[in-house]
């Protein structure tokens, strides 16, 4: 009975400890290729490696141009035996003939035109745009170079004079490649990434068996061609026109914005910002992820990734006294994107998928830190109620901003409850105090107004009644009268003036 009742009581401990993760656990065999090749997969490679997601891109890419390939046939079969058809049962009229042939060479054509696109980087608008850039020179010459463009192109010659020549053979490479991605800019931009993952695995084969550069070389050298490419291309490939990236990037913004209430319990993070050094090791954090989008180069961009991470691993130890697990890493790494909220991050991570060098994201460091934030992107754009551990009722509220988190008492938050929670109860509370000042001063306003228009419409009325009650009557002026010192003249009615007399007593 006793052993019984302890195992029930390590299930039950079990059970908590799961549900204490509230969702946010992820097994560190999930960040890997669902190939099974042991490279680290993207959500962005639908769960591949950068090495298995071509292999299907091609597979899949392959088997559409077949399909493509089928179909033409398939028509033109049917316009050939519609065209023998109506041959056989009107005749020799030339001209419905010859509109029908026009009709048929535009519709092969077009056919040929739609398969060919598959094979060849140019189309009908392509081809348009080569005639323009042969009339006009392109527009790349002709704009004046930035500083940092200059400033890369000449770091870029200088490192590749120790290679001496094998150095000369990479740079005549990347003009050449330069030169065929400005003669692209019509494709896709997922084209244009397959263009730079390939010039990234030819340039890094030549660098190995041909020109037999030691593979420590080889790293800093495809390091470097990255950055110099990467520099030039940048405003083309960033976040183009022809992608929703632009889309994604303001409904990421919004939906952190609508989580700012989320709180570093929810999300069970292990970091007590009261500790100075650990607030430091959060803002740290916090300005890298930000700093991510003022870079060009993936590789910087994965820098700036992989420093943040970095100061989050560094919080977590001095809050623990001990070594972060990956399963602390991850809540953490959510709660500074909730609160960063870094600009253009959905951009920035596309960019990276598309134009970084494949080897940096199958392994390593950067590659692991870079997944982990994918990760916790997803993780934002699909939290719930369930995995903060709310009712879906208090979820609904704290989204629509309708209520905040229960406000607690200052003697009742936990020791290890961080400044930034209790400051941020603080506020929330003066907030509410000033909304009721307000509410109150604006209905006593209210009350005045309509307290000035009541006595304004009584004093009215008063008045009209006086005056209707007592009409006013204007009466003739009346003559002046005249002075009784004065001569009357005009009246001889009146009797003679009094004359003084005399009393005799």
């Amino acid at each position: 009975l006793f052993l019984s009742l302890t195992l029930l009581s390590l299930n039950r401990k079990k059970m908590n400890l799961k549900s204490e993760r509230r969702g946010i656990h992820v097994d560190q065999s999930e960040l890997l290729c669902k190939k099974g090749c042991g490279y680290y997969g993207n959500p962005a490679w639908q769960g591949f490696c950068s090495k298995c997601w071509r292999e299907e891109y091609h597979k899949a890419r392959q088997k559409q141009i077949q399909e493509d390939w089928e179909l033409a046939e398939r028509l033109q079969r049917e316009e050939e035996e519609a065209y023998a058809s109506s041959q056989s049962t009107q005749g020799a009229q030339s001209l419905t003939f010859s509109k029908f042939e026009e009709k048929k060479t535009n519709e092969k054509t077009r056919k040929v035109t739609t398969v060919k696109k598959f094979f060849t980087a140019s189309s009908r608008a392509g081809a348009k745009k080569e005639i323009q850039e042969a009339k006009a020179p392109s527009p790349s010459i002709n704009r004046q170079a930035s500083i940092e463009t200059d400033r890369v192109s000449k770091e870029f010659i200088e490192f590749l004079k120790t290679y001496h020549k094998p150095g000369q053979d990479i740079y005549k490479q990347c003009k050449l490649f330069l030169d065929t991605m400005n003669h692209k800019r019509d494709l896709s931009i997922e084209e244009q990434s397959e263009c730079a993952q390939d010039f990234y695995q030819n340039v890094a084969e030549k660098l190995q068996t041909r020109w037999k550069v030691p593979p420590e070389k080889v790293e800093k050298a495809m390091d470097q061609i990255e950055k110099y490419i990467m520099t030039r291309q940048y405003k083309y490939v960033f976040c183009p026109e022809t992608t929703d990236d632009e889309k994604k990037d303001l409904a990421v913004q919004k939906r952190i914005r609508a989580l700012h209430w989320v709180t570093p319990q929810m999300l069970c993070v292990p970091v007590n910002e009261e500790i100075p050094e650990v607030s430091d090791m959060v803002v740290k954090a916090i300005t890298d992820i930000i700093e991510m989008d003022s870079k060009r180069v993936p590789r910087d961009k994965l820098a700036c990734i992989t420093r943040c991470s970095k100061h989050i691993f560094n919080a977590i130890k001095i809050t623990k006294n001990e070594p972060a697990s990956a399963d602390d890493f991850l809540p953490t790494l959510i709660y500074i994107v909730l609160k960063g909220n870094p600009p253009r991050l959905q951009s920035n991570i596309q960019y990276i998928t598309r134009f970084c060098n494949p080897s940096r994201l199958m392994t390593g460091e950067d590659g692991y830190y870079f997944t982990n934030l994918c990760c916790a992107v997803a993780f934002i754009e699909k939290l719930d109620a369930q995995s903060l551990n709310l009712s879906q009722e208090d979820f609904d509220r704290f989204m629509t901003g309708q209520t905040s988190p229960k406000k607690q008492e200052p003697d009742s938050f936990s020791p290890d409850v961080c400044l930034g929670v209790k400051q941020m109860y603080k506020n929330l509370d003066l907030l509410s105090q000033l909304n009721e000042r307000q509410e109150r001063i604006v209905n006593e306003a209210k009350k005045l107004e309509k307290d000035l228009i009541d006595w304004t419409d009584g004093i009215t009325k008063e008045v009209q009644d006086i005056v209707e009650k007592y009409p006013l009557e204007i009466k003739p002026k009346s003559q002046a009268l005249a002075a009784i010192d004065s001569e009357n003249v005009e009246n001889d009615k009146l009797p003679p003036p009094l004359q003084p007399q005399v009393y005799a007593g």
